[in-house]
């Protein structure tokens, strides 16, 4: 994603600690209900939680390699699957691409995701959403098994619209 407007932004990106905490967290998780964190999936959702932003997955597929080398594309699009699968990373349709969860590093269970996303800037923030439990009673009420729901709201960020 990145900034595309012509005013300053707060940095978003977590410090190189934050993110091993995060990762220790989800592999923990993991562990905890029989999954495997493998490696490709472990370095996607680091590069997901660094970026601090939305990524689009051909961007992974750039990033992934540590020695600059791209990584084949079904071994980042399996790492995705899994790691939304689980709840850790989201899928932003609007923008195909993909962004780490807030709560993927405590035991929270897989919720709604709902996103603020800025048309001038890109920045994406991942925010409670009220009535997500309710929506699922509908659905289950409805006979639907809901596996994920994602919620996202186009408008500007504050620094855009105080630019603006």
């Amino acid at each position: 994603m990145g900034v595309t407007c012509d005013h300053d932004h707060a940095d978003s990106r977590p410090g190189h600690a934050e993110v091993e905490r995060a990762l220790v967290a989800v592999e923990t998780r993991c562990a905890a209900e029989g999954e495997r964190m493998t490696a490709p999936r472990r370095r996607v959702l680091e590069l997901l939680l660094a970026a601090g932003e939305p990524v689009k997955a051909y961007d992974l597929i750039a990033r992934y390699g540590l020695d600059g080398q791209a990584a084949k594309p079904p071994t980042v699009y399996r790492a995705l699957e899994f790691l939304e699968r689980r709840g850790v990373v989201h899928r932003i349709a609007s923008i195909s691409a993909y962004v780490a969860c807030t709560a993927a590093a405590t035991d929270a269970p897989v919720h709604a995701a709902a996103f603020l996303i800025c048309d001038c800037c890109g920045a994406t923030e991942e925010v409670a959403v009220a009535g997500g439990d309710a929506f699922a009673e509908a659905a289950s009420s409805a006979g639907y098994a809901i596996e994920r729901t994602t919620i996202e709201g186009h408008g500007r960020c504050p620094a855009c619209r105080v630019a603006a």
